[in-house]
């Protein structure tokens, strides 16, 4: 019994034996992990970066406009009478003096006809009373005629000479009011909605359009800057004209470009602005009477500025900074002061220098002295 009371002992201590040294391997091998990731560190962060860039950029001011037609033109009937046809569609460009509407003209052709009779009438009566003025003059030279009898003759003459203009600017005016019955575009524009169709009768002036025409080549776009602007756009206006540029939806686009031509005389107080315009040639009709865009205002070129992506600069408690990756590929914090910011490029006052890197994207999972794994680098502004 105490021979198997021992051996029963003996196999437990060495289970025992065996768990133990099983967790020390356990241990061991997880402790031996954990140090030699400790040695090696997190891994490096991918980002991608750009280099600051030093170039010329333009010092702009930027604001919403206003697109307005050069001239707008309401047409509107100068005689009564019902329109015979329409002789162009509804939002299609016109020529100056194309036809746009005929009125029935047999009233004034006939009115016309009538002013030539009587201008022939008249022109008829005239001469004989210059041939008879004549005739007397020589009579009362001779004393065959009295003073007073010749006075009557002259007066006669003078009547039928003003009898004679009076039907000759009838007969003009029957034939300006003939005309009339054509209505013309008076400029190239691009004509709206016809507001009465064929076969409606029209008053001479009447408040009520016919058709608008707009004139879109050239165009103007207005648009408004703050107030404290002023005294630099008055400066670098007197020294030459400013360029205004549109800046398109579609980066694709080609901005159109024109010329600052009108300061306003005086600033709005209830918005504290000033009102500018701006003439284009708008030569493809990229520009449209109405339409809002956004305009750039170039005041000067400034030389050697230091420029990066905008999407480089970050927002802080402390203030705008960016990473800044050193030659042994760590992450350094720096302290910026933005200028300006134009589009996709930021204008940098200091904290940079030329050609350093700094990081366009993956910036989240920075901090001070963080490593780093640079990607496909970004576009370099430009």
């Amino acid at each position: 019994m105490t021979a198997r009371r021992f051996v029963m002992v003996a196999a437990l201590l060495v289970v025992l034996a065996g768990a133990g040294l099983g967790t020390y391997f356990v241990t061991d091998g997880r402790a031996k992990e954990g140090k030699s990731a400790k040695r090696k560190g997190p891994p490096p962060v991918p980002v991608t970066v750009a280099a600051v860039q030093q170039q010329t950029m333009a010092v702009r001011l930027h604001a919403i406009g206003n697109v307005e037609a050069y001239a707008t033109v309401a047409v509107r009937a100068r005689v009564d009478g019902q329109i015979l046809n329409v002789n162009f569609r509804e939002g299609e460009a016109v020529k100056k003096g194309e036809v746009l509407f005929r009125i029935d003209p047999r009233a004034y052709e006939a009115a016309l006809r009538q002013a030539e009779a009587n201008a022939l009438r008249d022109a008829a009566a005239r001469d004989q009373a210059r041939s008879q003025d004549k005739r007397y003059q020589e009579l009362l030279e001779k004393n065959f005629v009295s003073k007073e009898a010749y006075a009557q003759i002259r007066t006669n003459a003078a009547t039928a000479e003003a009898t004679a203009k009076a039907s000759q600017a009838a007969l003009e005016n029957a034939r300006l009011n003939l005309e009339y019955c054509t209505i013309r575009s008076t400029l190239d524009g691009y004509v709206g909605r016809v507001l009465l169709q064929a076969g409606n009768l029209v008053r001479a002036n009447d408040p009520n359009a016919l058709a608008v025409i707009n004139q879109v080549r050239p165009i103007y776009v207005n648009f408004g800057i703050p107030e404290q602007h002023l005294a630099d756009v008055r400066k670098h206006m007197a020294a030459g004209p400013l360029a205004v540029e549109v800046v398109p939806v579609d980066a694709q686009q080609g901005a159109p470009r024109g010329t600052l031509i009108f300061v306003d005389n005086a600033v709005d107080p209830s918005t504290g602005t000033i009102r500018l315009r701006g003439q284009f040639e708008n030569q493809d009709a990229a520009l449209w009477p109405g339409q809002f865009v956004n305009v750039s205002l170039r005041l000067y070129e400034q030389a050697d500025a230091l420029v990066v992506p905008a999407t480089a600069v970050q927002t802080g408690p402390d203030g705008q900074y960016v990473y800044v990756i050193g030659d042994d590929m760590t992450a350094d914090l720096r302290r910026v002061s933005v200028t300006r910011t134009d589009g996709e490029r930021a204008i940098i006052a200091k904290g940079v220098a030329k050609g350093e890197r700094v990081v366009t994207r993956g910036q989240l999972r920075l901090g001070p002295k963080t490593r780093v794994q640079i990607g496909k680098p970004a576009a370099e502004a430009s």
